[in-house]
């Protein structure tokens, strides 16, 4: 993986946004709304609201070294207590800061992930479930949404949207010239998803990993999504095999993205997940193939 840079000294006075010099990875987003950018690449990103109700956190990371990273500049803008944890899907790199960060905080996430968390572990235990109506939180005059778009990057998806900063947090729904491993989800609904997200008054996008972006970068990801499904979904329909499949897939518009070529998740992989989603729409109840 590659390593994030350092922020010369001089390059701070250039960066409003930045909180600190020290950590140009603190970025503010909104009135009381900051983006926390992690500077270990296996360690998810991490958005914070401050208000006089208290704090809440999108995602605390991989575990509690990073956690303790994230709260140290949360500590940094505000004492307030963090009372409200949503974590975007259940992999531990988005919880493993959990109870650093809010060990008293009410942890919000799908059922999905409840189910696959550690249940006698706080870090990963979920107090409440955001259904397919999703929620609506109010805090200190602020509006958050909570929302499960369906199946996607894993089954149990959840996005955080900020509309008076026209600001989202989209879990692995989305990395800055890059793309995580598909789970168990569903590549054509992760599509309509960021179709959602980009019909949406949206200036910051906080990409569970990599640095804060905006719409561009978001739609080129959902391109490289639409593009991998065109082509495996025209082999597939033509009868193509997923070994041959994989090795005539092109994806070269998509160099910029970090892993190129080496990343078989990204390419190889993600077309297989894909394929076999096809495959099993094929399927009808009580056949096997």
């Amino acid at each position: 993986m590659t390593r994030r840079y350092a922020c010369p000294i001089a390059a701070c006075i250039f960066l409003p946004l930045a909180v600190l010099c020290a950590s140009a990875s603190v970025h503010k987003i909104g009135p009381d709304l900051y983006a926390y950018i992690s500077e270990n690449d296996s360690s998810a990103n991490s958005t914070f609201l401050v208000s006089d109700q208290g704090i809440l956190v999108v995602d605390t990371g991989l575990n509690a070294q990073e956690g303790g990273k994230l709260l140290e500049q949360i500590r940094k803008i505000s004492p307030a207590p963090v009372r409200w944890i949503v974590n975007t899907h259940y992999h531990p790199d988005h919880r493993g800061g959990n109870s650093v960060v809010g060990p008293e905080a009410v942890i919000i996430s799908t059922a999905f992930t409840r189910a696959h968390a550690a249940p006698s572990a706080h870090d990963y235990a979920v107090n409440e479930t955001v259904g397919p109506k999703g929620l609506t939180l109010y805090l200190g005059g602020h509006e958050v949404r909570i929302y499960h778009p369906g199946p996607a990057h894993t089954l149990g998806d959840l996005i955080v949207y900020f509309p008076d900063d026209h600001a989202i947090a989209t879990g692995d729904l989305f990395l800055n010239n890059s793309c995580p491993a598909m789970d168990e989800g569903d590549m054509e609904n992760w599509i309509v998803a960021l179709d959602q997200i980009l019909a949406l008054p949206v200036e910051h996008v906080v990409p569970g990993h990599f640095e804060l972006a905006g719409k561009d970068e978001l739609r080129r990801f959902r391109n490289y999504l639409a593009d991998l499904r065109d082509q495996v979904g025209r082999m597939h329909r033509h009868g193509v095999p997923l070994d041959r499949v994989e090795k005539l897939l092109d994806l070269r518009a998509y160099k910029e993205f970090r892993q190129y070529p080496r990343y078989e998740a990204t390419f190889k992989d993600n077309a297989a997940e894909y394929y076999k989603q096809l495959d099993k729409r094929q399927v009808l109840p009580g056949q096997t193939r």
